[in-house]
């Protein structure tokens, strides 16, 4: 019996759309890995860093039956091969896989925090698992994304593509 796990997505460089397909193709290749669901792509300003190109984002809803850090390294590995490279916190990247929430786990270690410890303040996160999963409710505030999307009061930009 697999975990439900749900993985962001991202890209700024190239041709962002390819990247996310690619990546998500990837991922699936892995023997351990049933889709079960996908939010549209969304085009959606950058945080952070501003002075970069806006990215394109979404989410993947997945069975995994690998364990989290083994999940985590396996992303890693799809991240290298698509050509990222380490640049700077919130700088341009081909692209970029966060594993956001896995089941109702929640870990702290160096090398990995579930859920995703932002994902309660981005827009570009909470709105495409809205999409997929509205009733998801985190693990430690124990809320639903619908709710956490409408606590968030800072503008940023995301629109569906």
């Amino acid at each position: 019996m697999g975990h439900i796990v749900y993985i962001g997505f991202g890209s700024n460089l190239g041709d962002k759309i390819a990247y996310c397909e690619k990546a998500i193709a990837e991922i699936l290749d892995l023997d351990s890995h049933k889709l079960l669901a996908k939010s549209s792509f969304y085009k959606t300003q950058p945080v952070g860093y501003r002075a970069q190109d806006w990215f394109v984002n979404g989410v993947i809803k997945l069975e995994s039956d690998l364990e989290p850090q083994d999940l985590l390294r396996a992303l890693k590995e799809v991240e290298s091969r698509l050509g990222r490279t380490e640049t700077f916190q919130w700088g341009p990247r081909e692209i970029d896989l966060d594993l956001l929430l896995y089941g109702d786990r929640v870990i702290q270690t160096d090398q990995l925090q579930i859920p995703h410890p932002r994902l309660q303040e981005r827009r570009f996160v909470l709105i495409p698992l809205n999409e997929i999963d509205p009733d998801l409710i985190h693990p430690v505030l124990k809320k639903s994304i619908q709710e956490l999307l409408k606590e968030i009061k800072e503008n940023q930009g995301v629109e569906r593509l």
